[in-house]
């Protein structure tokens, strides 16, 4: 069963247009990896959060990825465009309601 992951990210406003270039790559590595069905990125109108919603065919997928970004190092260097604690949020599909 699918589950549906968001990441509720507060850029820094003046790093907001550099943290678009930081995702523009990332990305591609995410949509490729294991399990990823499918992902967006959604700007809030009026402030500089950055939603990330991401599908995953089971959680472990996502587990997996987020362990290999702590890794690799880029959960680090997203730090330094953070104002403030990022959100994860985690969402398993209820196909019988």
């Amino acid at each position: 069963m699918s589950v549906l992951v968001n990441l509720e990210i507060p850029v820094k406003e003046e790093r907001l247009e550099e943290f678009f270039d930081f995702l523009q790559n990332a990305l591609i590595e995410t949509r490729a990896y294991e399990g990823c069905l499918g992902l967006n990125t959604y700007h809030e109108i009026g402030s500089s959060t950055v939603l990330l919603i991401e599908e995953w065919e089971k959680i472990e997928n996502q587990e997996s990825y987020m362990d290999w970004r702590t890794e690799t190092g880029m959960v680090e260097a997203m730090s330094g465009f953070l104002d403030g604690e990022l959100v994860i949020k985690k969402y398993k599909l209820k196909k019988d309601v």
